[in-house]
């Protein structure tokens, strides 16, 4: 007897390769999304790997409930670019839906294993796997086969920015549909410095797309112009350690101008935010941006490298900047002139927090089990 006969609510199984207690713009997508999805008519489970890729050598519990989100967690082997966990199959029995995050091992597995399984799935693109340019055409020769034939499999194809929408459309067709991020925009609502302060700060992962070392070189030469500027980078480790970009640092002879905050607290960051005018990203790709729209949420201004998601992000609202971080001086100069609007601007730090409540999580759930409600036939 199908499980919705039992509940009132039809169960979606989210399926993520990495998820809570890990912190990132996926996991807080689908931490987000399930925490929305109740009041919407939804119950929600989440299926994950066992271990972090920040932390491979320890293994997470194989059930638990966090933020009281259900987590399934499964072991996984291979490379964390494709991590091969074919336990997935073991844990859908009970699903009405199944929503599968990224483009993936889970995308690929759960596409060519449907005829075992025999659930609807949408699947959310996340950007991909184009989050550098490395292996360009390899990735192409992958996502025009493989990626092309597992796309046939999915009901939906969520594309959560423009650059995806034009990447995926051409393989699914109508079935690819634009839904943004959402952003979390109470987390740091109204944190940002009230007066202007030449105190700027990125957030996010240091993997290798974020171009932690560009910006830091900017940084310099912005100490140079001016040395009151100073700049906080919080996050955790990745592609890049914490003594990478500590050497980083020394080698500019920053230390008195950069701060490195490893795995900061919400909190911390909040109490971080309060010291800055300005949020800076010389990123060289993003799935959307979510980061600079929580910043905005905040009051901060926007100075960001002109990829294609941060593009699109600057021709929608006025309070965010675009600087090429490839080149350190005209970075710094961008840097400068945009704190300099922002002084002159009274209402610039209103308007950031105003521009940002577009994404709030509310409107971008609701769009979801619109789209869940379409293809159950509820």
């Amino acid at each position: 007897m199908p499980p919705s006969i039992h509940h009132a609510q039809p169960l979606v199984t989210h399926v993520v390769r990495q998820f809570l207690p890990n912190r990132g713009g996926l996991e807080d997508v689908v931490a987000n999304l399930c925490l929305q999805l109740p009041g919407l008519g939804y119950r929600t489970r989440v299926i994950t790997l066992d271990r972090l890729f920040v932390a491979r050598d320890e293994t997470l519990p194989a059930r638990e409930t966090i933020s009281g989100i259900e987590i399934i967690r499964i072991p996984w082997r291979g490379s964390t670019r494709y991590p091969i966990a074919p336990q997935v199959f073991r844990h859908l029995a009970d699903a009405d839906l199944v929503h599968v995050h990224a483009v993936d091992f889970f995308f690929d597995a759960l596409a060519l294993g449907r005829m075992i399984h025999r659930k609807p799935m949408i699947a959310t693109t996340h950007g991909g796997f184009f989050h550098t340019k490395n292996y360009a055409a390899i990735k192409a020769l992958w996502f025009n086969t493989l990626t092309r034939l597992s796309t046939t499999a999915y009901r939906e194809l969520v594309c959560c920015s423009q650059s995806d929408l034009a990447r995926f459309a051409p393989i699914a067709g109508p079935r690819a549909t634009l839904i943004e991020n959402g952003t979390d925009t109470e987390k740091f609502a109204d944190c940002a410095s009230r007066t202007p302060v030449k105190g700027m700060i990125t957030i996010g992962r240091f993997s290798a797309n974020k171009q932690l070392p560009r910006l830091i070189a900017a940084m310099r030469a912005l100490v140079d112009r001016d040395p009151e500027w100073r700049l906080t980078i919080a996050g955790v480790p990745s592609d890049l350690t914490e003594a990478d970009l500590r050497q980083a640092i020394a080698a500019h002879g920053l230390e008195h101008a950069v701060d490195l905050v490893i795995d900061a607290s919400n909190a911390e960051i909040a109490r971080l935010m309060s010291e800055t005018s300005l949020f800076v990203s010389a990123s060289e790709y993003e799935g959307f941006g979510l980061v600079a729209v929580e910043a905005m949420s905040a009051g901060l201004i926007p100075v960001l490298q002109p990829n294609d998601a941060y593009q699109t992000l600057a021709a929608r609202h006025k309070t965010v900047r675009l600087a090429d971080f490839i080149d350190p001086k005209a970075a710094a100069a961008a840097i400068a002139a945009s704190f300099d609007a922002r002084a002159a601007d009274e209402t610039a730090r209103a308007t950031a927090m105003t521009e940002a409540a577009d994404y709030a999580w509310a409107h971008v759930a609701r769009r979801y089990a619109d789209l869940y409600d379409r293809v159950l036939k509820r």
